[in-house]
């Protein structure tokens, strides 16, 4: 039996909803405007308002349903990253194979207190993994690297560089 189950727990994060609000920001604020000139203006095509607003209303609500599905899921072996609305994938990126960290936080990241966490692997499928709406004061990037680190030890995996 493999024993990196038993030294590393698995740590389950999920998107913060403020991610939502960054990422929908625009088309929130189209839906809020479209609604208003749906209810309280009165022009010719003002009715045409409203058919925006539903359509956007229907964007809205599948990003948030895909947002609220988004898990990342790290063991001792793996990231396992959960996403989809009307068809769900499970993409794997092998802990061995990760080389290298990235973390971002846009403004508006800044303001709500969240960040962008970037996996750079060497993984076909999943070459470049962003983990969105991280709660900035979670460490997740020092815990994946601890276990990145043992399982490259495990594996007997060594990395060469070409360095000139």
């Amino acid at each position: 039996m493999n024993d990196t189950v038993h030294i590393f727990r698995t740590v389950t994060l999920r998107p913060h909803w403020f991610q939502y609000v960054i990422n929908e920001f625009v088309a929130l604020c189209f839906f809020l405007g479209s609604l208003w000139v749906w209810e309280f203006c009165s022009f010719q095509y003002h009715e045409l308002a409203k058919y925006v607003s539903i359509a956007l209303f229907l964007y809205l609500m599948f990003k948030l349903i895909y947002l609220a599905r988004m898990e990342y899921v790290i063991t001792g072996e793996q990231i396992i990253i959960m996403h989809g609305v009307l068809s769900h994938s499970t993409d794997y990126v092998e802990l061995y194979r990760v080389v290298d960290y990235q973390q971002h936080r846009s403004l508006p990241q800044q303001i709500f207190g969240l960040k962008t966490v970037t996996i750079f692997s060497g993984d076909r499928n999943n070459s470049k993994l962003d983990m969105i709406g991280i709660k900035a004061n979670n460490n997740i990037v020092a815990d994946i690297r601890m276990r990145v680190e043992f399982n490259k030890r495990h594996k007997s995996i060594y990395e060469i560089t070409n360095r000139n």
